[in-house]
């Protein structure tokens, strides 16, 4: 257990409190532009269902984030309690603004300072998040595969699809290179700067660092060899609840005489990986959701109305759990201790 440490000065406070009332203001602006009449009438359409999808998505929450904490190596140790909050503070900076993982990765990291160094949150971080790739990149290939098998789409869709899944199965081989730890792009990077004489030199004056947590990350696997399946479960156990909360969702919105499918519901969850990765910089991924699942849910159940208000029900979820993200870091900036060395 770290030893109590002396209370943040009152400049960090009040730095804390303007972080806070920034996000709050991002918050504001977003609810805003997707339109409180448009959330209000998804939420009608579930009704008190919407509590179970907000859970549901806490779940996934927790799921990345006790993945996050067995990615932390000892003597270094991180609690749920430390990387819920800190996953969820990460994810809202990350939605409301369009800098997505520049904003949200390093603000996981600062989250957790009061408990371990920053190299060792960066490479937890790392660590899991090299993980929950592979399962997307796994995700996307399959429900694009299975969309391609199963259903007769336009040519137009069908060609964007191929492109896709040839693109996530090259993906995937590259993740998985990476967290077999044979492939060292950071270092090899650098050398060729150094070579080519472009590496700034307050790049190359962090270079053995940041080859240190390279090494960190990409050796993970191999240095600890019983972690690997529980960290997959966790991440496997992220996407099932997606597909649980979609599969929910559909069957709230789909008329009496249509009942959802597991594929259909899997299908939906996988473009909205897909659309998660390849939109990171749009904030709340706002009019390209809506068009992407409405196109999805045309082939799927002849109604792209209803991948509409599908995308509708899943940013109001999105906009609850954003809420809470500004709440983290309002109480994380002012209550917190001071961070450890790096």
């Amino acid at each position: 257990m770290p030893e109590p440490v002396a209370r943040p000065p009152i400049a960090r406070r009040l730095g804390g409190a303007a972080a806070a009332l920034g996000g709050l203001a991002l918050f504001a602006y977003t609810v805003r532009e997707t339109g409180l009449e448009t959330v209000a009438l998804g939420l009608r359409r579930v009704g008190l269902v919407f509590l179970v999808i907000i859970a549901l998505s806490g779940l996934r929450f927790a799921a990345r984030a006790w993945a996050w904490v067995l990615c932390t190596e000892p003597p270094h140790r991180l609690r749920l309690r430390d990387t819920f909050p800190a996953l969820v503070s990460g994810d809202a900076l990350g939605n409301l603004t369009p800098l997505g993982l520049f904003v949200s990765e390093p603000t996981k990291a600062a989250f957790v300072r009061d408990r371990v160094s920053l190299m060792a949150a960066l490479s937890g971080i790392a660590v899991e998040n090299l993980f929950y790739i592979v399962t997307v990149a796994a995700m996307i290939a399959g429900g694009t595969l299975a969309l391609l098998i199963e259903f007769p789409v336009p040519a137009a869709l069908r060609v964007m699809s191929l492109v896709a899944l040839v693109g996530m199965l090259g993906f995937l081989a590259i993740a998985m290179a990476l967290v077999s730890g044979r492939f060292r792009p950071l270092t090899w990077g650098l050398a060729l700067l150094d070579r080519l004489s472009f590496a700034p030199a307050v790049l190359m004056g962090r270079a053995s660092k940041l080859q240190m947590l390279e090494d960190r990350v990409y050796t993970f696997a191999r240095r600890h060899p019983s972690l690997p399946l529980p960290i997959l479960l966790c991440e496997i156990s992220y996407h099932a609840l997606g597909v649980a909360e979609t599969y929910l969702t559909v069957a709230m919105l789909l008329p009496a005489t249509t009942a959802p499918t597991l594929l259909g519901a899997f299908l939906l969850e996988s473009i909205n990986r897909f659309i998660n990765v390849a939109f990171k910089f749009v904030p709340m991924r706002l009019g390209v959701d809506e068009a992407g699942t409405g196109i999805l849910t045309q082939v799927l159940y002849g109604a792209a109305a209803l991948g509409v208000t599908l995308a509708v029900v899943r940013k109001a979820r999105m906009l609850v759990w954003t809420g809470v993200g500004v709440v983290f870091l309002g109480l994380r900036g002012l209550s917190r201790t001071e961070p450890r060395d790096a």
